[in-house]
């Protein structure tokens, strides 16, 4: 990989986006002009939240995902993004299937709806799970590519 090429990094997110804005503010802050960050919204409302948080692009909609999730280098976002119908309906299942067959490093949070159960993790508030979202994407970007020259 060309050392000035970015990492594009595609934020997923639907419904009011609130969650997807949270990542996106704490991706500029920690890695600024190292990535480009791309928010995909399964709503308007989603993709201007993102927008209004630092992403450099965003497009909304199942045709938005499907164009663009083949072209970015990690994906993030909470892990209903990989289940049909999830986000209240707002994940199709091509939606779904497009994201969980993307190239893509994918980084989901484990966000908790009451009709399932994520088994061996422990109950934490959302803002100590982005700051380990955000940790661990750091590690990646700053590691993307080594694996390739050894």
């Amino acid at each position: 990989m060309n050392r000035k090429e970015k990492i594009k990094i595609a934020v997923i997110d639907g419904m009011g986006g609130g969650l997807g804005s949270q990542i996106v503010t704490q991706l500029v802050e920690k890695l600024g002009d190292q990535v480009e960050i791309i928010a995909l919204g399964t709503n308007a409302m989603a993709t201007g939240r993102m927008m209004q948080s630092g992403a450099k692009r965003g497009a909304t909609g199942e045709n938005a995902i499907r164009v663009n999730i083949e072209k970015v280098d990690l994906i993030v976002g909470p892990l209903g993004i990989m289940m049909p119908n999830a986000l209240m309906g707002e994940i199709t299942p091509r939606m779904a299937e497009w994201i969980g067959l993307a190239r893509g490093k994918k980084f989901l949070l484990p966000v908790i709806q009451p009709h399932f159960t994520l088994v061996g993790l422990q109950n934490a508030p959302m803002s100590d799970l982005i700051n380990e979202l955000i940790l661990l994407i750091e590690g990646e970007v700053k590691n993307h590519g080594k694996e390739k020259e050894l």
